[in-house]
Order: C-alpha cells, then structure tokens, then sequence
C-alpha cells in the first residue's frame, strides 16, 4: 500500500478498502461495500448482493441465441430481450451479431448486470 493521498473538500476513505471516495457515496465504487445509509441511521459495512445467474450460462445463451435475446431473458432484462428478437427479424438476421458480441464480452468477464442490477460474479468469486 502507497502513500495516502491528500483528500478533497468532498472526498474520504472507504471504510473497508480504504480507497478515496466521494462524501455523498453510499456504496464504495471499488469494494462494492455499503459506506453510509440513511440520515440519521446506523448502518454497517454490508457488501452489496452479487447476481445467482451464471456469467457461463448468460455468455453462451449471448453467443449461441443472442439473436433471440435469449441471454437477456436469463439474466431478466426482458424489455431488451424483445428488442433483440425484433432488430434481429427486421435486419433478416443481421441484428443477430449484437447478441453474439454482447455473449462474448459477457464471457471475457466484463462488469454485467442482470436485471435487478446485481452484478454477475466473477470467475474467482
């Protein structure tokens, strides 16, 4: 761990990780623990809730059956889902590559949400 840097007029340290952040943050940006809650109330550092659906199962529904949006079902965005299926129709199948990108960046372990917004796991989670 390095030197600590010098706070601004809004920022302090996260209590759990002790990474700078903002004042008004209710949850730490880089632990993805709860720093501060209601006014008034007493709160302890609580990590927020990551996703039950599989970042495997989401990836490979995006990469075999994107077109149908079916990985956005899954994971219960179902209004994009719906789309999906119609650009798909419209394009004669064409629309059928942003399934297929959005499984492959879902696979390469990018920061995902499902549809309460919940972050997937990671692999090593």
């Amino acid at each position: 761990m390095g030197q600590r840097q010098i706070l601004g007029g809004d920022e302090m340290y996260c209590s759990s990780c002790g990474s700078i952040i903002k004042m008004r943050a209710e949850i730490c940006v880089h632990c993805g623990v709860r720093v501060s809650g209601p006014p008034g109330g007493i709160y302890r550092s609580t990590p927020v809730g990551l996703s039950t659906k599989s970042r495997v199962v989401a990836g490979v529904l995006g990469i075999l059956l994107g077109g149908l949006g079916i990985h956005r079902f899954y994971l219960g965005n179902i209004g994009i889902g719906i789309v999906q299926i119609i650009v798909t129709l419209i394009t004669f199948g064409i629309g059928a590559l942003w399934g297929l990108i959005e499984g492959i960046i879902i696979i390469a372990g990018a920061d995902w949400k499902d549809g309460g917004g919940q972050p997937l796991k990671k692999y090593n989670e």
